[in-house]
């Protein structure tokens, strides 16, 4: 099918796109344009903000999508406490004018399918253990918020017969597809690799690093993205998780990281913060309706593929 990826450019926007693409897919990403990064060999680009709803209607319009892939977001919890209606705008909004995009082609279309990007943020710090889909929301950030709007959205049109829908919920998304990994400064590995190629004079972890969460490939990610657009049916919308299944410690990633690079990590330590101590993926429904295996979850397949990736061992 003709695939629309919103946020096409980004870290895990690439991914889908190089995924769709080998797999016969033909691919259009949607971005505001980013000067440093082009779409893989293959894919095509058109340049458009979410937040500009004639301009997304008119590519929806044109482009005759069968499957649309929504990936545009901010995603900083922390930022949004500083600028609220900016994540509300981009998340919430921006979903809205694609939905209204998608509405308005309907007539020239046939029912499309939509694969919208959450985040398992939702779940909040209230549970622990295996997060199973069936929990209610509990956002504790405006980004958490924007995303459960969103979720909402979907759902609702999705229930009208238009679409078919499946939400996709990731936990900590890592590793890297392409020679592009994630930098971003408020995750734990790429403060790893800062450390290690000193940028940063060291780690900081919470206590003694006991705190677990659940790390999967971008790759992964971007295979169940392929296959939840073909498991779309029409007038229903599912949530899937998407993890590893497996909880990796904060301590565990930084001896992990010391292995994999061959270099050593300084750390420090400061007092233990009231935080959830486990937070991994239930991912069984992602095994049963979508025929999903994480390949490239294990840790050091993670880390070591960041690693390769990472910006400053490959200058451009």
């Amino acid at each position: 099918m003709h695939v629309l990826v919103t946020g096409g450019l980004g870290f895990l926007g690439r991914a889908v796109g190089r995924e769709l693409l080998a797999t016969g897919h033909r691919v259009t990403v949607m971005s505001r344009g980013r000067g440093d990064r082009n779409p893989p060999p293959g894919v095509e680009l058109v340049t458009g903000d979410i937040r500009d709803r004639a301009r997304v209607a008119e590519i929806v319009q044109e482009g005759g999508y069968g499957g649309v892939v929504h990936l545009a977001a901010l995603t900083s919890g922390r930022d949004s406490f500083a600028d609220p209606l900016s994540y509300f705008d981009v998340n919430a909004t921006g979903t809205l004018n694609l939905l209204m995009a998608m509405d308005a082609a309907r007539s020239t279309t046939a029912p499309a399918a939509l694969v919208f990007a959450s985040t398992n943020i939702v779940y909040g710090s209230q549970h622990h253990g295996a997060l199973s889909e069936d929990l209610d929301p509990h956002p504790e950030s405006p980004y958490a918020a924007s995303k459960v709007a969103a979720e909402h959205m979907v759902a609702a049109y999705a229930a009208t017969g238009a679409i078919g829908a499946i939400t996709v919920r990731p936990f900590n998304i890592a590793g890297a597809v392409d020679g592009v990994t994630d930098t971003d400064r408020a995750r734990i590995i790429p403060n790893v690799f800062r450390a290690i190629t000193g940028q940063l004079d060291h780690v900081t972890l919470n206590g003694d690093g006991s705190a677990v969460r659940d790390f999967v490939h971008v790759a992964d990610v971007a295979t169940a993205v392929r296959l939840a657009l073909v498991a779309c049916t029409p007038g229903v919308c599912r949530t899937i998780n998407l993890g590893s299944g497996v909880g990796t410690s904060m301590a565990t990633v930084v001896a992990t990281a010391e292995q994999v690079t061959g270099r050593p990590v300084v750390v420090y330590r400061q007092p233990p913060k009231p935080e959830p101590p486990n937070l991994i993926a239930d991912i069984s429904r992602a095994r049963t309706v979508l025929g999903w295996t994480p390949a490239r979850s294990k840790l050091s397949d993670i880390l070591g593929d960041a690693w390769e990736a990472w910006p400053l061992l490959n200058p451009q």
